[in-house]
Formats: C-alpha cells, structure tokens, sequence
C-alpha cells in the first residue's frame, strides 16, 4: 500500500520533532512539514530554549546561537535524513538550517540543488480564507 503524501507529511513532521527532541533535548512547540516536488521544508516553532532566546537578544549573540544550529545541524542531521529517506523512498541530496532569531523557529530545508525561499507569515492561513482564484499570482 502506497503512503499518501499527507501520511508521509505527518510522518515527517513527527520525525523532525523527535530528532530536536534527542538533538538538543528541547522539545519545539509545533512542527509543520511542506513537500512540493522535490523539496521537503520542516519548520520548527518555539524551538530555541529559553537561553538561546536570552542569548539571541544581542547581534553578537544571535550570530552565535546561528552558528551553533547551524553546526549542529551540520554534524547530526545524517539521522533525520535516514528518517525522510524511509518516509518518502528518496535519498535526501541536500540540507541546510535558518533560525529566526525573534520568534525562536528552526527551519530545515531539504533540496535536489534548487534555490528555496522560506516566508514565515506573521500567523497561519486558515484554509478556509484561502481563495486561490483572488491570490492574483499564477503558478
């Protein structure tokens, strides 16, 4: 029986939030997944520890608290990777890490090569406020 892309989505999402968990021992207060093509974006909210956060109030300290997700993620990522290769049956050929440093959300991007642009919107869209037909943008 084929995974449905919503299953592999839910899968994927619970995965991240465990691999934060067993990474930085800090839970993140939600975790959302996108799979479009061949690029998977996971996006952690709330999950810098209260210290981070703390440490993320001055430029210098917000440069190193970058760093330090960017490393870590960098040295620990080959099990999250194994996770979303099992999940979806496609190796995963890139990753990389961004942290905003304001609202304390982590997020990783999985790619085949191709530029990403992430947004974080400043609250979620209900799906039932969504009109494609008036969001004036083609595809």
């Amino acid at each position: 029986m084929k995974t449905t892309n919503a299953a592999m989505i839910k899968q994927i999402a619970q995965a991240a939030g465990d691999f934060e968990r067993r990474r930085t021992g800090h839970v993140p207060k939600s975790v959302t997944a996108v799979l479009s093509d061949s690029t998977l974006v996971i996006t952690l909210h709330g999950a810098l520890t209260p210290a981070e956060q703390a440490l993320a109030q001055t430029p210098t300290g917000a440069a190193q608290v970058q760093e330090f997700h960017r490393q870590l993620f960098h040295n620990s990522s080959v099990p999250l990777r194994g996770e979303i290769k099992r999940i979806t049956g496609v190796d995963v050929r890139e990753a990389a890490v961004a942290v905003e440093m304001s609202t304390g959300v982590v997020t990783h991007v999985f790619t085949t090569g191709t530029v990403v642009q992430v947004y974080l919107l400043a609250h979620s869209v209900s799906a039932d406020g969504w009109d494609e037909s008036e969001a004036g943008g083609k595809s």
